[in-house]
């Protein structure tokens, strides 16, 4: 039995690693974990990296290494498409920077296959935004902003000596949880490079614009949570318009359906999700508005039941119109539930149906303050909101759970310990 795995995102690594346990590592069947990438970064984290809170070199997790110690096969690869009939899959050419052919265009046979490539951000295919503006879906990406970054505050500190009223101005769309966790770090790493020697740039040389169409920021939230982001956001320093819909992207400019020019000279697209576009391609897979592959409350793919989808890219109707939400909790519980699935079907049991469970929705602002609303387990629909340092160490604690599914206890807190050393003898911001 050889089970294949595309994607080393939160529930893919955590299922290939569920896997490698059960079956893999007592020779029950081949686990193979494909992704394009060698390491992996916990997506809720990408912020950080943007802004330098986080250096993903430090922890970002290899693959290979974690496939060794874990009882699964590793392959670096380009999901392209399947080939259902023969139950392969297509890998495309593998090309680094250089453009360098680092692996071939190729395919990988299975026998069981679960697609879990998350998704990415949807620009609706707004004029200008694909050229001009950057994204954050990737650690690549929010290295390549994070190191922009970096220039655009050294050049500004030279610039003050002759012009001290300049600023950086940096806009942001999509008030969700992306965009007003960046907007947050942006002002902490300010704050920080100041500390660091850029000592002539000051919170009023940084200017944060964050453009929502929609009436409030982080729309998941509770409109008195979503408030209360908003005005801490705007303490901070942030210039939010909410109902503000980009019409088109120029160089250095977003301009909104009204003809205003918001003029940047670090552009970044946060605003809605999207599975690529291939996906809907693949012959035979039943897909949403958004790409996602539609599953069954197995998580198996409707139309074929060798073939799983979970996380962001699994498209799973809840009823009432609501679909499971694309968030790092989701991929988790369809990661536990699909793992379990595959081990009973191989013994023959009959398979569970996925419930998801909200736990509910957190925003961190940086060093400042994290704001949401957790759901509480005495009865349908309860919930209470947390703000402050609870709900820091909640939000906090998500990622800790994260490395608890992957290392187990003990290595986890280790990694805790580990993390506390970095903090007192490295820098608090990656400066390079």
């Amino acid at each position: 039995m050889k089970i294949v795995i595309i994607g080393g995102g939160a529930g893919g690594l955590e299922l290939a690693t569920y896997l490698g346990h059960k079956l893999g590592g007592k020779g029950l069947a081949e686990i193979v974990l494909i992704d394009q990438n060698q390491t992996h970064l916990w997506k809720p984290l990408l912020h950080e990296v943007a802004a330098g809170s986080l250096d993903a070199e430090v922890d970002a997790l290899s693959y290979r290494a974690h496939a060794t110690a874990h009882g699964f096969i590793f392959k670096l690869g380009k999901f392209s498409s399947v080939d259902r009939a023969n139950r392969c899959v297509e890998l495309a050419p593998v090309v680094d920077e250089e453009g360098f052919e680092v692996l071939p265009q190729r395919r990988e046979s299975y026998d069981q296959l679960v697609i879990a490539i998350g998704s990415g951000c949807n620009d609706f295919n707004t004029p200008g935004v694909a050229q001009y503006a950057q994204f954050l879906e990737g650690p690549k990406q929010a290295e390549k902003f994070h190191k922009q970054l970096i220039n655009h505050f050294i050049q500004l500190n030279r610039k003050l000596i002759d012009e001290p009223t300049k600023t950086l101005n940096i806009a942001i769309v999509g008030g969700g949880a992306t965009g007003v966790e960046l907007s947050a770090e942006l002002f902490n790493a300010q704050q920080l490079f100041s500390l660091y020697g850029l000592k002539r740039v000051t919170n009023e040389h940084l200017r944060v614009t964050l453009l929502e169409a929609g009436p409030r920021l982080v729309p998941a939230l509770a409109e008195h949570v979503s408030e209360a982001v908003r005005s801490e956001l705007a303490k901070l320093g942030a210039d939010i318009r909410l109902n503000t819909k980009v019409a088109r992207a120029e160089k250095n400019a977003f301009i909104t359906g009204d003809g205003e020019v918001v003029s940047a000279d670090m552009m970044l697209w946060a605003a809605g999700v999207k599975v690529p576009d291939f996906i809907a391609d693949i012959e035979g897979l039943e897909t949403n508005r958004i790409n996602q592959i539609l599953v069954k409350p197995t998580l198996q793919t409707t139309t074929d039941d060798n073939i799983y989808a979970i996380g962001d890219c699994a498209g799973y109707d809840l009823g009432d119109g609501r679909w499971v939400p694309p968030r790092a909790q989701s991929a988790h519980q369809m990661a536990s539930l699909a793992g379990k699935n595959i081990v009973r079907g191989l013994k023959g049991k009959p398979l569970k149906d996925f419930k998801y469970s909200d736990h509910g929705s957190l925003v961190s602002l940086s060093r400042y303050t994290a704001i949401g609303v957790l759901m509480g387990n005495l009865g349908k629909g309860q919930s209470f909101n947390v703000r402050g340092w609870l709900a820091r160490m909640v939000y906090i604690s998500l990622y800790r759970m994260h490395q608890v599914a992957l290392h187990g206890w003990i290595r986890a807190s280790l990694l805790v310990i580990a993390d506390k050393i970095n903090h007192i003898v490295k820098p608090r911001l990656k400066l390079h």
